[in-house]
């Protein structure tokens, strides 16, 4: 019998072939299919999760940066103000203890003072968008009533300020304060250069560069600074600011405060951290400013009189010479001709790359010295 003409009708061997194929192919679509679609939902679930994670983490991250916080509770987290670490132009300073142990200093602003509610409000705002390693973290605040205060991670080490004082009785050495003065470049460049718009300190001394448990140093007191549109309009004229001996000189011709003011009072530091003389010195009823001190021996030559006596020699002449130069091109009389702070910190590099890469002899450096004058090697007095 034949079963050619007849379409309908198969071969037994084919007909179970067919019968296995489809099947086997509509069950791997139907697979592939599935595979798809629960694809699908896991990349739409990740991508959300991830969404609401990251914003999660950023409010809480921000939450516990910038936290408010009631009077009662500055109370209870110093004891009732029972151990007073420091004061300033703006108030007090109290230590504190979080409830999670951790270390704060409590800057209660003072009613007398001449911060208000624009400039408080200005500072607290600063600091929740800017967050640098070098520059003291804001973590709270408080703000009841005629009550203001700022919470600030807590600097084990006090200021610099302290720690060059003829009381104290360790001495920095000669190492430490070329990694103070770096440090404090770095917080000062990411203020000029890394915050758009530009933040300028306006009052930066050697008692606004804090120091933490490991000698790392940070720059406080910046949030009454003002956020420029561009560095051709970076002044600010509308109140008196910045400390005797660290003043720009320009500000009492222009009224204004610019970058340039800020890397003028830090040449001013770097002074003291050579010298060791604090910026205004009053003897036999004549008050002596470091600058007017150190320029007259610098043009002589004479960089032992300088050098703090306290690092009885043990520095390097080469990078003593190199950061004079720095502070005196920072302390120009002109702003135009001081330099952009992100070029002071590349010479700082150098400067403490020097001394660690060389090393010294407290001898060979004092021979070198005595010869400065020959060797072309003394900054130029300005």
């Amino acid at each position: 019998m034949s079963l050619e003409d007849n379409p309908g009708l198969c071969l037994v061997d084919s007909c179970k072939k067919q019968n296995f194929v489809i099947p086997l192919v509509a069950s791997v679509s139907a697979l592939v299919a599935s595979l798809l679609v629960c694809l699908g939902i896991w990349i739409f679930r990740i991508k959300k999760l991830k969404v609401l994670f990251s914003v999660s983490t950023n409010e809480e991250a921000l939450q516990l940066k910038t936290k408010a916080v009631s009077y009662s509770i500055i109370l209870r987290i110093t004891d009732n103000l029972k151990n007073l670490i420091g004061e300033g132009g703006f108030g007090k300073v109290y230590y504190g203890t979080l409830e999670n142990n951790v270390h704060v200093a409590v800057k209660l602003l003072s009613q007398s003072s001449m911060q208000g509610f624009r400039e408080f409000r200005s500072e607290v705002e600063l600091l929740m968008v800017i967050h640098h390693r070098h520059l003291v973290c804001l973590i709270g605040y408080c703000e009841e009533g005629a009550v203001r205060a700022l919470i600030y991670e807590y600097m084990a080490n006090g200021n610099l300020q302290q720690h060059l004082s003829k009381e104290n009785p360790s001495v920095l050495k000669w190492n430490e304060r070329l990694q103070v003065a770096l440090d404090a470049a770095h917080g000062l460049d990411y203020l000029h250069n890394g915050c758009k718009p530009p933040v300028v300190h306006r009052d930066l001394k050697t008692s606004n560069i804090l120091l933490d448990e490991n000698m790392q140093a940070k720059i406080s007191d910046f949030g009454l600074s003002r956020a420029f549109a561009n560095d051709v309009d970076s002044h600010v004229t509308t109140c008196p600011a910045g400390t005797p001996g660290y003043l720009d000189p320009e500000f009492q011709s222009s009224g204004n405060l610019t970058k340039k003011s800020d890397v003028y009072s830090f040449g001013i530091i770097l002074l003291e951290l050579v010298t060791g003389q604090p910026v205004l010195k009053r003897e036999l009823g004549t008050v002596h400013y470091i600058l007017t001190w150190v320029t007259p021996k610098l043009e002589m030559g004479d960089i032992q009189s300088i050098i703090d006596p306290k690092l009885e020699g043990n520095y390097s002449t080469n990078s003593a010479w190199k950061l004079l130069e720095i502070a005196m091109c920072c302390t120009s009389a002109s702003g135009v001709e001081r330099p952009d702070i992100s070029h002071v910190v590349a010479e700082l590099k150098e400067c403490l790359a020097l001394t660690k890469s060389m090393g010294w002899n407290s001898t060979i450096d004092l021979e070198m010295a005595s010869v400065g004058s020959d060797s072309g090697l003394i900054p130029h007095a300005r």
